[in-house]
């Protein structure tokens, strides 16, 4: 009897992308044998993923949670056997807070990201003038934006523009633009809002104007809900943090895959066989070399170019046109008696026209649980982003003297028991005006390239859960021929 032969996919990159392509194809080996090789560059897996145990508390250093509307996070936990240990957001401290004139003021209920689900909280809200708040007020008129069925393929707008047309200048500078850039540390006037926020495009074609969409799918929503109840709230995180669903994931795949740490892939060539690879690699500089059938790239989209030059440059130099932002994240502990401010929320935006050196204060200790102290707060800042480079320019302690600055000069914070700083060089991509076109281009020119396959953060979202489902639809295409 013939034995069939093990067909090799190797993975490139070990954080939550690669991890969770890597349990894919072993979730799918199964009935078909397969070897399996991750390679990763630094001695950690878990790319941006940090948790740490600082005096016996939850501290994230990277993301400290995943949207749950999206289920590839949630589902994954739940094949890991750990989904009951996902905490909901205390309901106590659900809302969040923006800065105007230099006071944290409350987003006004129902505020969705780009839009106001509600007229009566924005005419109360304190952060737009009475022309302002008229000029939000008459989205509700205004007519959609249309197009030829041959322009909406590729048409695309940026954010800023599209807010701008909807509700003017006020609600863009003030709340749209440091709430989206809290989620992608991006320019709204760069930013595609079809490769973003897609479903407001959608509201406006379907329902004229995004106050009238968003109120009636808040109807609907009301109902479902209950009849089914919500399992969990919008943001969910482990009860140890993130880095357990990095943990489950290593201890799930080890034994089955070949782990290759503090090793770097320097190029991809065709191998001796038809329609297989040759993996160059470096490991404590010495070269090795490593066949393979299928290679999963979950890295960013610039150093899979560098990657992929020599098998197809013009796919190498699409990826290099997707521009990334560095940022970093300062997590601090105070006594809540040293703060001035009651600190009764999630969370602080800041616009650019406030001209300040931080871009957002997460509250994580307000959130979940065991994040700090009785008595006391955890603050997560974010700095840096495609707005404000300069501030990552100074070392780390200046970086933490601003950030404490900031802290003090916002919230009255007089003192500080711990800070740490975690940098994030590079790790944002930035989804500009016509990102889609060039995903498409991407797509296709991957197609070409038979068992190589793209998967990250740079593509179809930036997310937890975005890099969950691309990892795992890549494994999925790279197991295709064997199933």
């Amino acid at each position: 009897m013939s034995v069939a032969k093990p067909r090799r996919v190797v993975v490139i990159g070990a954080g939550i992308t690669g991890l969770a392509a890597t349990h894919r194809v072993v979730e799918l080996a199964e009935s078909h044998p397969v070897e399996v090789t991750l390679v990763e560059a630094s001695d950690r897996f878990g790319g941006i993923i940090q948790t740490e145990s600082i005096d016996g508390f939850v501290t994230e250093l990277g993301p400290d949670s995943f949207i749950t509307n999206k289920p590839a996070g949630v589902r994954l936990c739940e094949r890991l056997g750990f989904q009951d240990s996902l905490l909901d957001t205390d309901a106590t401290y659900r809302r969040s807070l923006v800065l105007r004139n230099g006071n944290p003021t409350e987003v006004p209920d129902g505020f969705m990201l780009l839009s106001p689900a509600k007229v009566w909280p924005i005419l109360k809200s304190p952060i737009f003038s009475i022309v302002g708040k008229l000029r939000m007020g008459s989205e509700y008129f205004l007519p959609p934006k249309r197009l030829r069925d041959e322009e909406l393929d590729d048409w695309d707008e940026s954010l800023a523009d599209f807010v701008r047309r909807r509700f003017g200048t006020e609600a863009l500078e003030r709340i749209v633009q440091p709430m989206v850039g809290g989620i992608y540390t991006s320019d709204p006037e760069k930013l595609s809002l079809r490769a973003t926020m897609a479903r407001f495009w959608d509201l406006e074609q379907e329902h004229g104007s995004l106050i009238r969409g968003l109120r009636r799918q808040n109807k609907q929503k009301k109902a479902k809900e209950a009849a089914s109840g919500a399992r969990y709230g919008l943001f969910t995180t482990p009860k140890n943090g993130l880095r357990s669903i990095v943990d489950a994931l290593v201890e799930r795949i080890r034994g089955n895959v070949n782990l290759m740490a503090s090793t770097k892939l320097i190029k991809v060539a065709k191998g001796a066989e038809s329609e297989t690879y040759s993996l160059h690699l470096v490991s404590d500089g010495k070269a090795t070399e490593v066949n393979a059938d299928e290679v999963i790239f979950a890295l960013p989209a610039f150093r899979a170019a560098d990657c992929l030059d020599d098998l197809c440059s013009e796919l190498a130099s699409d990826l290099r046109q997707i521009e990334y932002a560095s940022s970093a994240v300062a997590v601090t502990t105070h006594r809540l008696q040293d703060v001035q401010h009651p600190m009764d929320a999630f969370g602080l935006v800041i616009p650019k026209i406030e001209n300040r050196r931080i871009l957002a204060v997460s509250f994580p200790s307000r959130k979940f649980p065991n994040r700090a102290d009785d008595g006391c707060i955890q603050l997560r800042t974010f700095i840096g982003g495609a707005l404000q480079p300069e501030v990552l320019e100074a070392d780390d302690s200046e970086v933490l003297q601003i950030v404490i600055e900031e802290l003090k000069s916002i919230f009255g914070v007089m003192a500080t028991l711990h800070s740490t700083l975690s940098r994030h060089p590079q790790s944002m991509p930035q989804y500009h005006v016509g990102h889609l076109n060039r995903i498409r281009r991407i797509r296709e020119l991957e197609a070409n390239l038979q068992g190589i396959h793209l998967a990250g953060n740079a593509y179809d979202g930036v997310g937890i859960p975005d890099c969950i489902a691309s990892g795992e639809a890549a494994a999925e295409a790279a197991m295709s021929v064997a199933k």
